[in-house]
């Protein structure tokens, strides 16, 4: 990854960061699951609105790293008006381009997702960064528990 783009994928999670979307409290949610990460003391909850299996609204709240909220924040822009099988799928894509020595993916299908891919250079924080993740899954697979990435 060039310079350039290292820089732009850095900004777009400082401004995420810095300016949350979809945060706070999603007072009519359907669903709702927190998740912890006790290696970095990230803790959030997830809250979803369905409507006949689409995700019609998604926030978080809670507190975490710079990683962890911008991460949340991306993938709730990301997951609004998705079915649960396409976020399904886009969990699976997302993990396996945190995880992956190599991934076989094309970046550019992952829109502002694709900041989060320098996480993969920083093993310590690829737990702040699918925090949200495992926890939208842990949701959509209807667990009760608490999400925790340990």
């Amino acid at each position: 990854m060039s310079f350039d783009m290292k820089d732009l994928y850095q900004d777009v999670i400082v401004d995420h960061n810095r300016s949350p979307r979809n945060f706070g409290k999603l007072e009519d949610a359907d669903l709702s699951l927190e998740g912890y990460n006790p290696l970095c003391g990230d803790r959030l909850t997830l809250y979803i609105k369905l409507n006949n299996d689409i995700i019609n609204d998604i926030s978080f709240d809670g507190s975490g790293c710079a990683i962890s909220v911008a991460s949340a924040s991306l993938m709730t822009e990301a997951m609004k008006g998705k079915s649960t099988k396409e976020a399904e799928s886009v969990f699976n894509d997302f993990h396996h381009l945190l995880t992956d020595e190599e991934p076989d993916l094309d970046l550019e299908k992952f829109g502002k997702l694709a900041a989060l891919a320098g996480v993969r250079d920083y093993p310590s924080r690829i737990k702040c960064a699918s925090l949200c993740w495992h926890t939208l899954n842990g949701l959509l697979d209807g667990s009760h528990n608490s999400i925790s990435t340990e």
